[in-house]
């Protein structure tokens, strides 16, 4: 196992600047997990590491060895793609054995680490079969098998989960992180799934643009986001935002909206102060809305009104589309809260978890 360290790394493609300066220290056995939208450099990250693409400045370490010139083969490093990359004319086992077979292994060593491999992973079964003749989720473990035997220093998994479909993306999520608690070895996890992030993650590393955004666990993340771009990407559904100007005095605030006045909390009176009469961003999460009726006694300052637009029953809960005014507000409620599009009803918020942002920089406020 090793730390791996990013220094100030960049890569560019021709004139696409696709990482942008860099830093990330990852501790020895720790599960990092780079989360992001499509294009934000997440996979080039991935590949620097492994040594499949140049690095066009900065330094990676791995270990204590610098590995910027370091052929990719020297890395210790096993990487698990996307699609599984297996030999479609070999069996499972000579799919799992041939990198050690081109290291010249004994047949020995060979035997006893593939046969080791396929009991961690439910394979012992399977390793006379082709590829062809296996499901998406046997193949996948047949390539974590791969580098399994390999026993590399770090594992690097490319959106590994992406083509599975979504009750065996669970299980697998739940395999590999038993996995890791096995094996406690060093993994740098590429996904674009926010979900699988926020679950597997002992850190999130939130990127756009090629820049990273927020490197934090996954919980504070969530609870304290830097900036409006990684509040809105980080948690499902996203967090709606209402542009609004800030009012009140003596320490009694209030985000004044086009169609609702929202009372902010008395802990951020100072942050919310200094806002006093400028335009801001009120950041309020779903999950964080609830049914207003029902005879419950509620703060003047936390409800709001509007038309239910959208009903999205899920089982577990219902995704509510409230209209208010121009906005549309998403909420997150109990299953068995009556409400049918076209309704006028209340809603109270949890002022405890209101977010502000400033509206030109989209830099979190509290």
């Amino acid at each position: 196992m090793a730390e791996v360290r990013f220094k100030a790394v960049g890569k560019t493609f021709g004139q696409v600047k696709a990482v942008r300066d860099f830093f990330l220290d990852i501790a020895d056995g720790e599960f990092i997990v780079l989360v992001g939208p499509s294009g934000c450099g997440k996979s080039t990250l991935l590949r620097l590491a492994a040594g499949l693409e140049e690095i066009s400045s900065g330094e990676i370490y791995i270990g204590d060895r610098l590995v910027n010139d370091v052929h990719p083969s020297a890395r210790d490093v096993a990487m698990v793609f996307q699609n599984y990359a297996l030999y479609p004319q070999m069996t499972v086992y000579q799919n799992m054995s041939f990198c050690l077979e081109m290291r010249r292994v004994s047949q020995n060593q060979i035997k006893d680490k593939v046969r080791g491999a396929a009991r961690l992973l439910g394979l012992e079964h399977l390793l006379e079969r082709k590829p062809r003749q296996l499901s998406g989720g046997q193949r996948q473990r047949v390539a974590l098998g791969r580098a399994i035997v390999r026993n590399p220093r770090v594992f690097l998994f490319d959106e590994p989960l992406s083509n599975l479909d979504a009750k065996l993306r669970i299980a697998m999520r739940a395999e590999l992180l038993d996995l890791h608690q096995r094996l406690k070895t060093t993994t740098i996890y590429v996904t674009h799934d926010q979900l699988e992030a926020m679950t597997m993650g002992d850190r999130i590393v939130v990127l756009k643009d090629g820049v990273m955004q927020q490197a934090d666990s996954p919980q504070h993340v969530y609870d304290h986001p830097v900036n409006m771009f990684v509040a809105g990407f980080i948690g499902a559904p996203a967090m709606n935002f209402l542009d609004c100007e800030i009012m009140g005095e003596k320490g009694e605030f209030r985000a004044s909206t086009a169609n609702a006045e929202f009372k902010l909390p008395r802990d951020k009176a100072a942050k919310a102060e200094a806002y006093l009469g400028r335009r801001a961003v009120l950041g309020l999460r779903p999950e964080h809305i609830d049914d207003a009726a029902g005879g419950r006694q509620v703060e003047p300052g936390s409800t709001f009104k509007g038309s239910v637009w959208v009903v999205e029953p899920v089982g577990s809960e219902k995704i509510v589309h409230v209209r208010c005014g121009e906005d549309v507000i998403v909420a997150r409620l109990d299953p068995y809260v009556t409400c049918r599009p076209g309704d006028m009803t209340e809603f109270r918020i949890r002022s405890e978890h209101l977010h502000l942002f400033d509206q030109e920089s989209g830099l979190t406020i509290f």
